[in-house]
């Protein structure tokens, strides 16, 4: 947020009104109304809600279909509503938001709203409500593993901002012969072998979890892979604090995408995800220093100080 603006303006609230409103489908549309550039304003709403502009929008436009199907409209009436092209596209969406088409939902027990990383939800006609509990709950970081994911991510983030401004040779110099810490993933043996992994790990499960198409496997763009990982980072918070939410720890999921598929514990994910990310993450800061970048030591303490303003 620029140092001039205006006190007293609500700039979040600001830009939460330029993701709902009506004329408003595209992330250029969003950004414009908000007199800002797409990726500032993908970046301010990220960070200050938890959630990327166009997936908050799109939850919450779900979320205004499901009540309103529930008072008796069509579900083509609400899907071009929502914004999607086709009833069909609209009823996938929907589908796998809510885990039944969008023809049943008057027949479904309990409301409209779907699990949030702040709170914010549909409210009718066309306004927000912020759920407080709900938020502080999901915000909170006194929980060891929400401490752990957290941490996680943002030291990814602040790992690939020093990875951007290497020289392309640094970037592919070959550091630690031999480091392949899982075999399926391949070496890591380069800052833009690794610097690729942490950033896939997150987007593999996250289609996993969800449901979704596989990731890029073969772009390692350092700026492509930095936006990749804003983009998953959200989705991956939300992810976590929603399984926390539902006691879904012992939960299973087949992952289709593996060949053949197989089955997963939700809470063996999440830990072999934080397992993994904290090695590559060190090895990363290793490589840095070998280029001869200044890196911090990604301790969790220090972080948490920061954040805290001073106090750990």
């Amino acid at each position: 947020m620029p140092d001039d603006y205006p006190e007293g303006r609500d700039r979040l609230r600001e830009l939460l009104d330029a993701v709902l409103d009506e004329d408003n489908r595209t992330l250029d549309d969003m950004a414009g109304d908000a007199y800002s550039s797409p990726y500032h304003f993908s970046r301010q709403l990220s960070r200050g809600a938890g959630e990327p502009p166009v997936a908050m929008r799109r939850r919450v436009m779900l979320e205004r279909a499901a009540w309103r199907l529930r008072r008796g409209a069509t579900v083509t009436e609400v899907a071009f509503e929502a914004g999607y092209d086709s009833v069909e596209g609209f009823g996938r969406a929907f589908s796998r938001s809510y885990g039944h088409p969008p023809s049943a939902t008057a027949r479904q027990d309990g409301d409209h709203w779907l699990p949030a990383p702040n709170g914010i939800h549909f409210h009718p006609p066309m306004s927000l409500w912020i759920d407080s509990t709900e938020a502080a709950t999901q915000r909170s970081t006194d929980d060891v593993t929400a401490l752990l994911v957290h941490h996680g991510i943002e030291d990814v983030r602040d790992l690939l901002a020093l990875v951007k401004a290497l020289p392309e040779e640094e970037y592919r110099t070959v550091r630690v012969p031999g480091s392949e810490p899982l075999g399926f993933d391949g070496p890591d043996e380069t800052i833009a072998q690794v610097s690729k992994h942490l950033v896939l790990t997150h987007e593999i499960w996250l289609a996993a979890i969800e449901g979704g198409d596989y990731p890029d496997m073969a772009d390692d763009d350092p700026v492509r892979l930095a936006d990749r990982h804003e983009a998953a980072a959200a989705r991956w918070l939300a992810m976590v604090r929603d399984i926390d939410r539902r006691g879904a720890w012992g939960d299973r999921i087949v992952d289709a995408l593996c060949e053949p598929p197989e089955s997963f514990v939700l809470g063996s994910v999440i830990a072999h995800v934080l397992t993994y990310s904290a090695h590559r993450r060190q090895l990363l800061r290793l490589m840095l220093r070998q280029a001869g970048v200044e890196v911090d030591a990604g301790d969790p303490i220090d972080w948490l100080a920061r954040r805290r303003g001073g106090t750990a």
